[in-house]
C-alpha cells in the first residue's frame, strides 16, 4: 500500500525542487485550494488541462437505516468536490 503524502510534505517537497521558501509555497497551495473550493461553490467546473477537473457534484436527500436498530432516518442532501483524471493522467498511473 502506498504512504500517505500530506500537505506539509507536498509543501516542503516543492519547496525543494523549485527553491521557494515553505512559507512561499504554502501561500500559494492555499490561494489555489481556496479558488477550487469557492469555484465549486459557485457551480463552476474547475479544469486543469493535463491534469483533471474539480467538479461540485450533488447529492438528493434520501431514506436511511440505521443498521443497529434498522429504524428508517432521512439522510440530508449534500455537495461532495469530485475530482476526475485526465487522460494523461490515468495513462501514467496505468503504465
Amino acid at each position: 500500500m502506498a504512504t500517505k503524502l500530506t500537505k506539509k510534505d507536498l509543501i516542503r517537497i516543492i519547496a525543494e525542487n523549485q527553491d521557494r521558501t515553505q512559507e512561499d509555497v504554502s501561500a500559494t497551495l492555499e490561494a489555489i485550494l481556496e479558488q477550487i473550493t469557492q469555484a465549486a461553490k459557485n457551480g463552476q467546473e474547475v479544469s486543469l488541462h493535463g491534469f483533471g477537473s474539480f467538479t461540485r457534484k450533488d447529492r438528493a436527500a434520501r431514506q436511511g437505516r440505521n443498521p443497529k436498530t434498522g429504524e428508517s432516518l432521512q439522510i440530508a442532501a449534500s455537495s461532495a468536490l469530485s475530482f476526475k483524471a485526465h487522460k494523461a493522467v490515468k495513462d501514467l498511473l496505468n503504465a
